[in-house]
C-alpha cells in the first residue's frame, strides 16, 4: 500500500497510529465499546474465583495487543500534543473499565482507593515489566491477576 493511500485514508501517521490503538484495544474494529462485549459479560458470571479470572483473561488478552502500543503512545505523547491527549483519554477509559469491571468481580461498589490500586496493579506497565521484561508466560500473568484481584477485593 502507497503512502498516498494511507494519507488518504487516515490524513497522518498519528491518526493511522490511533485508529491502530483503538482497534487493537478491544480487537476488533466494531463500534461496540469494551463494555459492551461479552468478554465484560464475564465479569458478572460464577463466583468471585471465576469472575477475577475472567477479568484477568480479558485485561491479558488486551494487553498482550497493546503493551507496545501504550509504550509508543508515552513516548510519542512527549512530542505530540495530540498524542499527549490521547494518553490522557486512554489512562481515564482505562481507569474506568478497571473500576467497572472490579466492581462486576466484586459484586458491589469500589471505594477508591480499592479501584484506583486494582487499576495500577491491572496496568499495562505491569503487564509490560512482568510479561516483556521478566519473560513471565501470559499464562503465569493472567493467574497472577486473577489471584491479586481476588486478594485486593477480600472473599466473596
Amino acid at each position: 500500500m502507497s503512502f498516498e493511500t494511507v494519507y488518504a485514508k487516515f490524513g497522518s501517521k498519528t491518526r493511522l497510529f490511533l485508529t491502530a490503538f483503538d482497534v487493537a484495544v478491544v480487537g476488533d474494529d466494531r463500534p461496540v465499546a469494551l463494555a459492551q462485549r461479552p468478554e465484560f459479560a464475564a465479569l458478572s458470571a460464577g463466583d468471585r474465583r471465576e469472575r477475577a479470572a475472567a477479568g484477568a483473561a480479558l485485561a491479558a488478552d488486551i494487553y498482550a495487543r497493546t503493551a507496545g502500543l501504550y509504550r509508543a503512545l508515552r513516548e510519542g505523547a512527549s512530542f505530540d500534543p495530540e498524542l499527549a491527549s490521547r494518553l490522557v483519554e486512554a489512562y481515564r477509559r482505562q481507569r474506568s473499565d478497571v473500576r467497572a469491571a472490579g466492581e462486576a468481580v466484586a459484586g458491589r461498589t469500589l471505594a477508591t482507593d480499592e479501584a484506583e490500586g486494582l487499576w495500577a496493579v491491572i496496568s499495562t506497565e505491569v503487564y509490560d515489566l512482568l510479561v516483556n521484561n521478566a519473560g513471565w508466560s501470559h499464562t503465569r500473568y493472567r493467574n497472577w491477576i486473577a489471584d491479586a484481584t481476588v486478594r485486593l477485593l477480600g472473599p466473596d
